[in-house]
């Protein structure tokens, strides 16, 4: 294969996976050697889960065009159908690997039903009007959840949307699974730093695959000119809906990692500062650009844990980090960089004279 060849979403892909899998074998040296603090331990599933949200919040965003901030509305529904969904299926599903595959399917299924409902009346918006209605329903979905109450008891799983988990009358053996404003009580924390790698490989794959079909190009086709596009055939509604089911989908799997790695999460968790969070990963990181997505989700989220002990400082060196990470994913020449590393691993460089080649 000559990757020289490659279109530059592909040769994005690329990138993104190499820089994936070396940060994976990177962690596991430091924690191997014992170089990792336990803090900075526990900040390895929530980066997991970011890199995902900024991926899916990118095709909403870069790929399709549109401006979402109601992302973390999604993250909230996928990790509690995926926390619900885990504990049920304890007893059935006993190995801790297969349970999480599980609650991040369900998850995902029910933050992409989510995304479907929501999007139909949203994607007939644009522009402005479009982001301050994904804020609305972000907003109304967390307001949702934290009315929900789930208990389990002899008898199964019981759920309403009520004032009080007394309502839900338990009988013995009760456990309160969801607790209105208190949120998910009593997970197990089964999520891992390899489940979250995963997680990512197959984000992209599905991103990447998605982005060289044929309905990928018609979104990108919609996002450069919507007129010119539907004027030869191509239906606007259909293609939308279907990239933005698919970024809530993988949202969703995101938030059910994200809530495998606490005991407890509540619903103000994802509130608008969070997608707002995952938006500035996306913007950072460069509007359809892959691994600037990954760079800046990473950086960003690791990054308050390392200046906590310059707590003086600790605010004048983020915004310093900010700017540097945008003129990183955003320069030509580190770009056309990074474009060269699929041909230096294959062997080739300019000119197309083989590496040992004089």
């Amino acid at each position: 294969m000559n990757i020289k060849r490659l279109n530059p979403h592909t040769r994005n892909g690329i990138i993104a996976y190499g820089l994936v899998i070396i940060g994976f074998f990177a962690v596991q040296a430091l924690i191997g050697g014992g170089n990792m603090s336990y803090s900075l331990r526990g900040q390895l599933v929530p980066i997991c889960a970011y890199i995902v949200m900024a991926l899916s919040l990118n095709l909403t965003v870069g790929v399709m065009g549109e401006l979402s901030l109601g992302h973390a509305g999604f993250m909230s529904v996928g990790a509690f159908a995926g926390a619900i969904a885990c504990i049920a299926l304890q007893n059935t599903i006993p190995n801790p690997a297969l349970n999480l595959a599980a609650g991040m399917v369900i998850g995902a299924f029910f933050a992409g039903v989510t995304g479907f409902l929501v999007g139909i009346p949203v994607l007939r918006l644009k522009g402005d009007y479009l982001a301050i209605v994904t804020l609305a329903f972000g907003e109304i979905i967390r307001n949702i959840i934290t009315c929900f109450y789930v208990g389990r008891d002899i008898n199964g799983l019981h759920f309403g949307f009520l004032t009080s988990i007394q309502q839900l009358n338990l009988g013995e053996g009760a456990r309160t699974i969801v607790d209105g404003p208190m949120g998910l009580r009593g997970v197990p924390r089964i999520a891992t730093f390899t489940a979250g790698v995963v997680l990512i490989l197959v984000t992209l794959f599905i991103i990447q695959n998605f982005v060289n079909s044929r309905a990928g190009r018609a979104v990108m086709a919609l996002r450069d000119n919507r007129l010119a596009a539907e004027s030869v055939g191509i239906p606007a509604a259909k293609y939308k809906l279907m990239a933005f089911t698919m970024s809530a989908s993988l949202a969703g799997a995101a938030g059910a990692l994200f809530a495998m790695n606490f005991s407890t999460t509540a619903a103000a968790k994802f509130d608008f500062n969070t997608s707002i969070l995952i938006l500035v990963f996306v913007v950072l990181g460069g509007l359809g650009n892959l691994w600037g997505s990954i760079i800046a989700a990473a950086s960003l989220t690791i990054l308050p844990e390392l200046l906590r002990q310059f707590n003086n400082y600790r605010m004048l060196v983020y915004a310093i980090a900010l700017i540097l990470i945008m003129l990183i994913t955003n320069n030509d020449t580190i770009k056309g960089f990074f474009a060269k590393i699929p041909r230096i691993i294959s062997g080739k460089i300019k000119g197309g004279k083989n590496v040992g080649q004089t």
